[in-house]
């Protein structure tokens, strides 16, 4: 983790060779205006904080960027936007890309796990919102297996898996010893995936504990993209384990929500 100058020595710039052009970065909840408990940079208009203080956040991260965030209502789905010029706020999708200069591809999450990539030629940069539905998907298709689709060049053939050559950046998100979850989401990844079974540690009971970053990695590899980094699990990048610069709905329930963003300047 790289650190900026203050005010947002805080922050996240991945260290990964993404090609000239290409801007990255993670909010933590430092930098912002808002007061307890959403303190301070709250990005999220939906979780009770003052509307006046998240649109002065904003700014703040736009000031940053030099580009215009687009902010989506994440649904924990596996819908694909393409952000254009005329792209609003607030649609629908939980990830986006985009080809278009100055458009910031956005991600709110407070235990979720970011997810940005880009292609190595530089032409084209997406970020992904990948909870665990959104990470499942239906059959073995998530978002992730949409991301790669949407970086697929529009010919009649589709390429197959691997021939298109991404780059992969992983934010923090619950760390596998804060993530408990149920049989169902064991269920929900084995039914398509039997490898991912790994990626779960049994507890008493019908509980075990999830490591969300390695059934990220291992739904990447299994589309061939083999350059991934960040966030590999260990307790640094834990939302949960770090109160003073991670927001975490599941530590907190009244939580804020951090941001990562990429783009193409």
């Amino acid at each position: 983790m790289q650190a900026l100058s203050p005010p947002l020595a805080d922050w996240l710039i991945p260290e990964w060779p993404a090609p000239a052009g290409v801007h990255a970065l993670c909010t933590t909840r430092q930098g912002g205006v808002s007061a307890a408990p959403y303190e301070s940079l709250n990005l999220g208009t939906h979780v009770g904080d003052d509307a006046g203080h998240v649109a002065s956040n904003r700014r703040v991260l736009q000031e940053r960027l030099g580009a215009r965030p687009v902010f989506l209502n994440q649904v924990h789905g596996t819908q694909m936007l393409e952000l254009k010029r005329d792209t609003l706020d607030g649609a629908s999708a939980d990830g986006a890309f985009t080809r278009a200069q100055g458009l910031a591809c956005t991600i709110m999450v407070a235990d979720c796990l970011p997810v940005l990539l880009c292609d190595t030629a530089g032409t084209q940069v997406a970020a992904v919102h990948a909870g665990w539905r959104g990470l499942a998907g239906v059959d073995g298709i998530g978002v992730l297996e949409r991301a790669y689709e949407a970086f697929m060049p529009l010919a009649p053939v589709k390429p197959a898996k691997g021939t298109i050559e991404l780059i992969a950046w992983l934010g923090p998100c619950i760390g596998p010893t804060a993530f408990e979850v149920g049989t169902e989401v064991v269920a929900a990844f084995t039914a398509s995936h039997v490898q991912a079974a790994e990626c779960f540690t049994p507890l008493n009971g019908d509980k075990c504990l999830a490591h969300l970053p390695a059934l990220a990695r291992q739904r990447l590899a299994a589309l061939g993209v083999s350059q991934v980094f960040g966030n590999d699990g260990s307790p640094a990048w834990c939302t949960v384990g770090n109160p003073l610069r991670f927001f975490s709905h599941r530590r907190d329930r009244v939580s804020g929500r951090q941001a990562a963003c990429i783009w193409l300047a």
